[in-house]
Order: C-alpha cells, then sequence, then structure tokens
C-alpha cells in the first residue's frame, strides 16, 4: 500500500517546516538554551503543522546530539525512533476517542513512571477542545505542576472551547493560514523531489483550494497524481468541479451592466460544464474580493497574473465601493447556503438577480418597505387652501386643522386619499436616501461607535416630519438612542441636508419599518409612540397640543 504523501513529505527538521517561522524560533530558541516549557498549547487551522511541530519538539527535547542548536539531527536512535511511530516516551492521545474523565485519571497515574528511552515523557494531546468539564478538571493539577520529565502539548482547532483555567497554564503559540504562493511553491519542490509532472498552473489551483492548508493541497494533489498522467489545470477542474476565470470575468460583467439573463445563463453553462455550485460561489467570492481589495488600493494583495490584475482594475473602476461590497455578501450567503438549497444553483441565480437589480443597492436597503408615498414622475400640483369649516372661522387662513377630515361627499377627493409626502422644510425622503451615505460618512469620521450602532439599523424613512430609525432587538436600538449618538446623528444630517431632523429609534422584530395595521392602531404615528413607551390617553382630561404642531410624539 502506498503511503499517503502528506506522511511521506511530512517535515523532519525545523527548516522543513514553512509559514510558521514565528513559532519555529521561538521552539528552537527554548530547546537551544535549555528554557523548554512544561506545557503547551498549539491552536490554529487545520493542516498548518500543529501535530508535525509538536512532533518535532518531542524530537528535539529526546535528541542525542551534543549541540543543543542541532536538535533534533534526524539522524540519533531517538530521532529515528520517533520517525518511525516507536519511541515509547512519545505518547499521541486523540482526545475525540479520550474524552471521560477516567481516561484523563488513567493518563494522571501513568505519567509519574520515569521515561523509557529518553529525557522527557512528551504527550501529545489533539484536539484538546473535546475533552468533557470533568477531563478538564481532572487534567487541571497535572497540567499545572506535572513531573520534571513530563512534557504537555495540546493541539486544538477551536481555541475557544477550552477553559480559562487550562489556557493560563500553557505557553500559548497561534498558527496561520500559509499564503497561496508558499503552498505552491512547497507542492512545486515536493512534485518535482518525487517526479511527479504538475502545471504551473494546477498547482496555484490546488493551492487556492486549500485554503491555506498544506495538508488538504498536498491530499488534493496526492489524488490527482494517484492517475499516473500529467496534472492540467483541466485535470483540477473536473475533480474538484472548479471553474475556470473565463466563466467568473464574465459573470462580473454581467453583473456590471444589470444583465440577469446573460448572468443566468453563463451559470447554467457553467454547472452543467460539472462545476459545483458551492465551489463556483466560493471562486466569485474570491474574486469579488480581489476587486474590492483593487478598489480599495491594496492590488498588491491580490494573487493573481499581471494580466488578470489588469482585467481586474477595469472592472473594479467601474463598481461603486458599496454596491461591491453588497454584491460580495449576496455571492457569499449563496455560498454558505448551497448545501441547504432546494436545487443546487439557486442561491447563485437568486444572488445574481439581486445583484443585477437596482434595489441591490446598500442604499436602497433603508427605503421603507411600506411606502409613504406613491412615486410619480409628473409634477405635483400646488395645494390648495382648506375650504372654510363652520365653527372653525377663528383659525388662521390656509392652516387646517390637523384632525379635520375631508368630507365624504366631496366628489373631487378620492376615496382613499394618498399619504402627504414625507418632508422637513422640503426634505423629502429621496433626498434622505440620496445623501444617507454622506451621513453616516460623517457620523463615523467624528464616532466609530455611534457609526457602529447606526449601521445596525435595519431601514429607516421619514415618517410625519420625524427620522425613524427601525432596529430588529431592543438592545440595538438602546445603544443608538442615548442622548450623545442622537445628538451627532441630528449634527451630521442638518451639515449634510441643511435641515435640523427629529430622530426617534424603533423596535420590529422583522427589521421592517412598523405599518399601520400592527398593533391594532389605525395611525402609523400612534404606533411607533407606542413602540418608544408611551400610552393612549384621554385628551379632554390630559390636554395637550397637537404632536404635528408640537413635534413631539
Amino acid at each position: 500500500m502506498a503511503q499517503a504523501l502528506y506522511r511521506k513529505w511530512r517535515p523532519r527538521l525545523w527548516e522543513q517546516v514553512v509559514g510558521q517561522d514565528h513559532i519555529i524560533q521561538t521552539l528552537r530558541n527554548a530547546v537551544r538554551t535549555g528554557r523548554v516549557g512544561h506545557a503547551y498549547l498549539f491552536a490554529g487551522p487545520r493542516g498548518t503543522g500543529k501535530t508535525t511541530t509538536a512532533r518535532l519538539l518531542a524530537k528535539a527535547v529526546n535528541c542525542l546530539e551534543e549541540d543543543p542548536a542541532k536538535r533534533p539531527c534526524d539522524q540519533c536512535a531517538h530521532c529515528i525512533a520517533v520517525n518511525e511511530g516507536r519511541f515509547l516516551d512519545l505518547i499521541e492521545i486523540d482526545a475525540a476517542s479520550n474524552t471521560s474523565v477516567e481516561d484523563v485519571r488513567d493518563l494522571r497515574d501513568k505519567i509519574n513512571f520515569a521515561p523509557s528511552q529518553g529525557r522527557y515523557k512528551v504527550y501529545i494531546i489533539d484536539e484538546v477542545h473535546m475533552l468533557s468539564t470533568a477531563a478538564f478538571n481532572a487534567l487541571l493539577k497535572t497540567l499545572e505542576e506535572p513531573p520534571a520529565h513530563a512534557i504537555f502539548i495540546l493541539a486544538t482547532t477551536e481555541v475557544h472551547k477550552i477553559p480559562a483555567t487550562v489556557l493560563s497554564r500553557c505557553q500559548r503559540h497561534e498558527f496561520r493560514r500559509v499564503p497561496v504562493q508558499q503552498i505552491a511553491a512547497l507542492l512545486r519542490q515536493k512534485a518535482a523531489e518525487d517526479g511527479l509532472a504538475v502545471d504551473e498552473d494546477a498547482l496555484l489551483m490546488i493551492a487556492r483550494q486549500a485554503t491555506g492548508s498544506f495538508r488538504d493541497a498536498i491530499s488534493i494533489l496526492d489524488q490527482l497524481s494517484s492517475t499516473g498522467e500529467r496534472v492540467t489545470l483541466e485535470m483540477v477542474q473536473s475533480v474538484l468541479g472548479t471553474a475556470a476565470g473565463e466563466p467568473i470575468r464574465l459573470l462580473v460583467d454581467a453583473i456590471l451592466a444589470r444583465n440577469a439573463a446573460q448572468g443566468l445563463q453563463i451559470i447554467q453553462q457553467t454547472l452543467d460544464g460539472g462545476a459545483d455550485p458551492r465551489q463556483f460561489a466560493r471562486q466569485v467570492v474570491d474574486y469579488l474580493r480581489g476587486l474590492l481589495l483593487v478598489r480599495m488600493n491594496n492590488a498588491a494583495l491580490v494573487d493573481a497574473t499581471a494580466e488578470t490584475r489588469a482585467q481586474m482594475a477595469a472592472q473594479a473602476g467601474s463598481f461603486e465601493v458599496d454596491r461591491l461590497v453588497e454584491v460580495i455578501r449576496l455571492f457569499n450567503t449563496a455560498a454558505t447556503e448551497a448545501r441547504t438549497a432546494v436545487h443546487p444553483g439557486l442561491g447563485l441565480e437568486l444572488a445574481l438577480v439581486e445583484a443585477t437589480l437596482e434595489k441591490s443597492l446598500p442604499t436602497m436597503m433603508s427605503v421603507s418597505p411600506t411606502p409613504l408615498s406613491a412615486p410619480s414622475s409628473a409634477p405635483q400640483p400646488a395645494a390648495s387652501p382648506a375650504p372654510s369649516i363652520p365653527g372653525k372661522e377663528g383659525q388662521a387662513k390656509g392652516s387646517p386643522a390637523p384632525s379635520a377630515k375631508p368630507a365624504a361627499s366631496s366628489a373631487s377627493m378620492p376615496s382613499s386619499p394618498a399619504p402627504a409626502p414625507s418632508s422637513v422644510s422640503g426634505l423629502t425622503q429621496e433626498h434622505l436616501r440620496q445623501n444617507w451615505e454622506r451621513v453616516r460618512a460623517l457620523v463615523k469620521g467624528r464616532n466609530s461607535l455611534t457609526a457602529a450602532a447606526l449601521n445596525s439599523c435595519r431601514t429607516y424613512t421619514l415618517r410625519d416630519g420625524v427620522l425613524v430609525l427601525v432596529y430588529q432587538t431592543e438592545v440595538l436600538k438602546q445603544k443608538m438612542e442615548t442622548e450623545d449618538n442622537l445628538a451627532l446623528l441630528r449634527t451630521a444630517l442638518k451639515q449634510v441636508l441643511g435641515v435640523d431632523v427629529p430622530v426617534r429609534c424603533v423596535v420590529s422584530p422583522r427589521g421592517t419599518l412598523p405599518d399601520e395595521s400592527e398593533g391594532g392602531s389605525g395611525n402609523s404615528m400612534v404606533h411607533v409612540a407606542r413602540s418608544l413607551g408611551g400610552e393612549l390617553v384621554d385628551k379632554r382630561e390630559h390636554p395637550f397640543p397637537d404632536a404635528e404642531e408640537s413635534g413631539t410624539f
């Protein structure tokens, strides 16, 4: 049976570990100076070298080389025994299979025995976050004060699940994802040493699909090279279900042109060609992320050829930043929800359609889902003076009573009158929408915490002269409606729009503006007032100025 490449290519010396120099240098210095700790915690993504580094440390502390700076030598009897898996003082424990407190108690009982071969007994506990709470508690005392001949190395991919009492007893080292170019360079070197024929484009595609994991990259190459043929880009795309770069660029062009029909055709052709919908969505997100980096003047961070960067620069220049961010969110959602979709390509198609519609712009999400006034291309006629109402002669001319209702028998009035347009001294909903990003930018420039609270708003609108911000939870609403936050927002509104706009915050679990039918109230302002904690009172007993005249709810 052939040995897996990730085992065959496992580093045996410090110099062979790539991408984790910040950790390797620290451990080498500890071995050289004789200051090796009694407990280490290696945390980081899968396939980045945690277990390999733990074995190297076990080799180094037990190496027979006289010069500590040259340990491990990979030539002495102890180093060879570790390589062959027969070194008795290296004990590897899979915490996923030994989660109970009895397993830890058994370990605690055996740890006091002296090493059989080397200087130290090294315990490597992989996936340590899988231990139960009782097992962690049983391990604590031994972990804090182990025998002089014992070293613990804990490895985990989910460090947030480790109790703080354990973390405080270990030297913690964070492993990082490895850049694409470093993975490709290692694969190129190892493939040449083993005589594997691999195209350069195929190496780069494998490195990208590994998402920072050496082991994943080597496993993919092992799978592809098992056919005995030359590994080409077409083979990688066929086996992994990925798409070539051209369909992705054409799809982005369709998004820029707002051509949904063309985009849907590209998606269908790509999926029919064997591409996996989830992989395709991930590739689109990765490409769009590159466009965002280019758009934000960080083209050096994009891993692509000079020709591809030139194409990306042209596309990035055609995107507004806010729209590009929204398109990335749409396709990222499609990538994460692809497994549960009824139709494999449904998430991609929905993301594309939303990305090509005008309402997909981030500024459009702030428009009230229940418009207060119907749009009209024709100019609105000037409002005619209100008719004289018997018993109200003393009222100022042209100022009808707010509570007055039109006569039901009037033939000139519609049966269901349209609401008045939302305005404050000439401010309209459309004008507010067009300048909302400027308001947000001004708030962010003055206080990032206020900007974060404002961004948590699900929607906003002008309603009866008041800017209403809708939040999904009471907690988010309370964060925004502090005195300082509201004052800063009103200042920004006045600076950008030139008018002083009152601001109110309301809660709607659905994240949409409450309409008039909610809460059994026939008046939307009543609903807003009640959501702010107000009560309905009898006006005859508690007379107060009309809400619209006083500027309050």
